[in-house]
């Protein structure tokens, strides 16, 4: 049997995964309805379906490349937080040169009913860097 902290690294593998094959469905169950993600120098994002928006509009015209090393793992019962070091590159289609952000993430997530661990909030403090 998994561990809560495997299985939260799992998670955190699949939603990389997915967001490299474009897989907006799959990224979306990942989360909960009320998601919040929190972005240094933007307003926050808010639900899942703001997020969605958001995704499309960029597979639309670029594909993504990400990584996370997981730092740190905290689970209390049906709630969990992991600190990560994000890597996100997003290659546009047309040939532009591809944006890099790396930085630091907190992410909350909740044991849904059905035992598995969903994206509840983020906050990233990604930086440009080069791609």
């Amino acid at each position: 049997m998994q561990t809560d902290e495997q299985a939260l690294r799992a998670v955190i593998k699949s939603w990389h995964e997915r967001t490299a094959n474009g897989d907006v469905a799959g990224v979306l169950s990942l989360m909960t309805e009320d998601a919040i993600f929190l972005l240094a120098g933007k307003p926050a994002m808010s639900g899942k379906a703001a997020f969605e928006k958001s995704l499309r509009a960029v597979l639309a015209q670029s594909r993504i490349e990400s990584s996370a090393q997981v730092e740190e793992v905290l689970v209390s019962g049906d709630l969990a937080c992991v600190r990560t070091r994000l890597t996100v590159t997003v290659i546009p289609d047309n040939g532009s040169a591809p944006t890099a952000r790396h930085g630091p993430t907190l992410t909350v997530f909740v044991r849904s009913d059905t035992g598995t661990w969903l994206l509840k909030r983020d906050a990233n403090l990604l930086a440009e860097t080069a791609a």
